[in-house]
């Protein structure tokens, strides 16, 4: 996972709650054995509609997508973080997420940021009225911020998960921290272990 401290790019306006995993990336997605390629699955469903928002040219290469409550529910399955980042977002922003969805995006790399319905129907009143917005998502302060409009928020994310995005560090990373106690533990317990 690489080190995240600030991210900056142009907004989606995902004006949907209760957005589950199956329709993030349907079922026959999950077929797959690797993990690429998960971007052509994102949202597949939803795209048949030529209306749908990820459709609409204004919002091509954005790369925050902002959700109403309640996204990522359902199943757990990484797959919808993985279709997410492929597709080229950086950041979900919305009022609430599913627990299991938001600890796979701390450990897969995306960042999720809950904010307020009020403040989320303002994003999306901004980027509605200028798509080509930027909106910076600060890990390090902790802020989501719409300079052009003197929007600030700031946001809550629990340390552990900071502490993944701010020095790029996965479950495996995180565990290599300690290979010394573990070469230790391994040589020091009985062989015929």
């Amino acid at each position: 996972m690489k080190a995240v401290r600030v991210i900056s790019g142009r907004g989606v306006p995902l004006k949907r709650s209760d957005v589950d995993t199956d329709q993030i990336i349907p079922a026959e997605w999950l077929k797959r054995v690797e993990r690429t390629g998960f971007e052509k699955g994102l949202f597949s469903t939803w795209r048949d509609d030529r209306n749908f928002v990820l459709n609409d040219e204004r919002y091509a290469g954005a790369s925050i997508l902002v959700a109403g409550k309640s996204f990522g529910v359902g199943s757990s399955r990484e797959h919808a973080v993985w279709a997410i980042q492929q597709g080229g977002f950086n950041a979900v922003i919305a009022p609430s997420f599913s627990d299991i969805f938001r600890n796979n995006c701390g450990k897969n790399g995306l960042i999720a940021v809950v904010l307020s319905e009020e403040i989320v129907n303002k994003l999306w009143q901004i980027i509605e009225n200028d798509s080509t917005t930027e909106i910076t998502v600060d890990v390090e302060r902790l802020v989501v911020e719409v300079a052009s409009t003197g929007l600030c928020e700031t946001f809550e994310m629990n340390a552990d998960t900071q502490n993944r995005f701010l020095n790029g560090l996965d479950d495996i990373s995180i565990s290599l921290q300690h290979s010394d106690e573990i070469s230790r533990f391994e040589t020091s317990r009985p062989a015929w272990f």
